[in-house]
């Protein structure tokens, strides 16, 4: 099976007297990816996101998904629209139904899902939005955080391989912002790919696999991230800025410094850099250990009572289940976006912390610390919060 999911071939699009929005774009992408399409307003990015799911067809070129040309007839279109979801920048304008209940049920039961099938699929997509109990409620009395949830399980009760997101985060405060970009972190990491359309660089920057910058119907540059970004003349002809840590990381290389690794693209890399600048020659640090709570298992009550022993320690939650978790326990949560490298940051200064995640970003929690350990030299020790052995476990790091 090819890793391209999705691929454009010289596709072109002008809308009805006006002028050109797509301008002969060639690009793929691959199974599981993290895309963001990156541009000021009009440089095209929610025409070309349209066209994934064949809501606009291109005047010429050819658009493929799982290798096979996009067709357009009725029952084509609607077998794609199952496999890519799209979720509008306004979720006024994807809730149609009195309730959430039966707004999330529409694409199943439109698909023709028994209605056992449907309960279950509404059931499902509801919990991964953080959105349970909320069947009944009416969608006008919703936050705007909310309403982004409940158009994202709209699309998810329809289990789409694909999820493209017209600026996700529109509309949002930074801890709705945060908290909607943690739920696309933990969509694909359960397989699916995320294509997202954004003018935020600092969004943008550390949350891709890759960028692709564009401006008037082209695009100027695709790659990883601190390629794309450290590409200066397509950022200025985007009418973009530089992301702050790649600024910084740029102005300290103009100062002479001798910057160690890759270009940061967290807080983590770039402590990492400015750490490695001031070495001293004292002998190394105690680094503090990051616990891992896998809140799927029935660990509330042994949770509870590790807290109870380990007074005022940082506590994250990662993951939409995690967090409610902590809420209902009542456990203060210190950090709720980036936790794993802000309890790495904290060890550092040889803090404990604590993760609160679910069964399966426990392994992701894992990866991470390893990856930075061997990278930075500095081994980190994972431990693991088992309820089953009514003790912790020690990983060192590496996976469970």
């Amino acid at each position: 099976m090819s890793s391209i999911i999705l691929e454009a071939r010289d596709i072109r699009y002008r809308y009805p007297r006006g002028m050109e929005a797509i301008c002969g774009i060639s690009f793929h992408i691959r199974r599981k990816e993290k895309i963001a399409l990156v541009g000021p307003n009009g440089a095209g990015k929610s025409t070309l996101l349209t066209m994934f799911n064949g809501m606009i067809r291109p005047d010429s070129g050819t658009l493929l998904f799982d290798n096979e040309p996009i067709r357009y007839d009725t029952a084509s279109l609607r077998m794609l629209r199952k496999r890519v979801g799209f979720v509008l920048q306004n979720p006024d304008r994807q809730i149609i139904a009195p309730t959430v209940y039966q707004d999330v049920a529409f694409g199943p039961t439109n698909l023709g899902y028994r209605e056992d099938e449907v309960k279950e699929a509404v059931l499902r997509a509801l919990r991964q939005v953080g959105l349970e109990g909320f069947g009944r409620r009416p969608p006008h009395q919703l936050s705007g955080g909310e309403k982004k949830r409940v158009a994202i399980a709209g699309v998810l009760a329809m289990d789409p391989d694909v999820l493209v997101f017209d600026e996700p985060t529109s509309g949002l405060d930074p801890t709705g912002s945060e908290d909607i970009m943690e739920l696309l972190d933990e969509l694909n990491h359960d397989g699916k790919t995320i294509i997202i359309s954004t003018h935020d660089v600092e969004l943008a920057y550390p949350w891709a696999d890759r960028a692709i910058l564009m401006t008037g119907g082209s695009i100027l540059h695709e790659d990883i991230p601190e390629v794309a970004f450290g590409n200066l003349s397509s950022v200025r002809t985007a009418h973009l800025s530089l992301p702050t840590l790649l600024e910084l990381h740029m102005e300290l290389q103009k100062r002479g410094f001798s910057l160690p690794g890759k270009k940061p693209r967290t807080v983590l890399d770039m402590m990492h850099c400015i750490e490695t600048l001031f070495e001293t020659t004292q002998g190394p640090c105690r680094h503090g250990r990051i616990t891992v709570c896998n809140v799927d298992q029935d660990s509330r009550e042994l949770l509870l009572e590790w807290l109870s022993v380990h007074k005022g320690i940082c506590t994250g939650a990662m993951g939409t289940r995690a967090k409610q978790c902590a809420e209902n326990a009542g456990i203060h949560l210190d950090f709720t976006y980036s936790v794993i490298d802000k309890c790495i940051l904290k060890a550092l200064l040889g803090d404990d912390s604590l993760i609160l995640t679910t069964e399966s970003m426990v392994k992701r929690v894992y990866l991470r610390v390893d990856a930075y350990g061997r990278e930075s030299g500095s081994r980190i020790p994972v431990l693991l919060l088992a309820p089953e052995q009514k003790m912790v476990h020690e990983k060192n790091g590496s996976e469970p």
